[in-house]
């Protein structure tokens, strides 16, 4: 007597039954067209991601406080020189260039936008009333200067590198501005070892994502030696 057994397709296909290789069953040709535009789909599924962060362009520069020494009559006729005084006699410290862009979040250039910088001298005290450090002032370092971005939204500031003080690590004051309306407030961060000091500052880590707080760092600019880029990024006008 013989006994045939009804065993589904999905079951024996690929499998020795009864001592023969089951049928493979070809697929249909509709089948294989979703198969095949599956397959033509499934690269842009992974590219999906990063064209979406791309499309959102950069991330907005975050803010920070102003801090204490922020000028109390700033100089308007301060230039983008903080490193010279009168273009003769240089500042004590390690010459520094900072140089950037600034643009907006969809990543066009604002032109036209009056930024303002201030920090410490060589020895880590603000050309400020309220700065009581007892470390000495350097006559040749006023601390402060001003540049409005270019066409391409591009600024270059001649300053000296910042230097740690008690509760600080180094870093820049920025201010960005278009005529009577502030902007935005930041501070630059120094990168590598001579931001060694950057994850024992409060300031800076009580910004918890670790993407904005690379936004805050100065990167070095690739052949040119002494030199910083650090780009703005302004939140879009709705």
């Amino acid at each position: 007597m013989t006994i045939r057994l009804a065993v589904a397709d999905s079951v024996c296909r690929g499998f020795r039954f009864a001592g023969r290789q089951a049928p493979t069953l070809a697929p249909s040709a509709a089948a294989t067209r979703r198969r095949r535009r599956l397959l033509l789909a499934s690269p842009l599924l992974v590219l999906l991601p990063h064209a979406a962060r791309a499309a959102s362009g950069p991330m907005a520069t975050p803010r920070q406080a102003l801090g204490p020494f922020y000028p109390l009559r700033p100089d308007t006729g301060a230039g983008n020189d903080l490193a010279t005084q009168d273009g003769k006699a240089r500042a004590q410290g390690k010459p520094l260039t900072i140089v950037g862009r600034v643009l907006d979040t969809s990543g066009r250039p604002q032109p036209g936008v009056l930024l303002e910088i201030w920090q410490t001298n060589a020895h880590g005290r603000y050309h400020h009333p309220h700065d009581n450090s007892p470390q000495p002032l350097d006559p040749q370092f006023g601390g402060y200067g001003r540049a409005t971005s270019g066409a391409d939204g591009s600024y270059r500031f001649l300053t000296i590198e910042p230097v740690e003080y008690p509760g600080r690590t180094p870093h820049v004051h920025f201010r960005a501005s278009r005529g009577t309306r502030e902007l935005l407030v930041t501070q630059m961060y120094l990168p590598g070892a001579a931001g060694a000091a950057n994850e024992r500052d409060g300031l800076f880590m009580a910004i918890r994502d670790p993407a904005a707080r690379r936004a805050l760092l100065g990167l070095p600019e690739t052949g040119a030696p002494n030199t910083l880029r650090f780009d703005i990024v302004l939140e879009a006008a709705r």
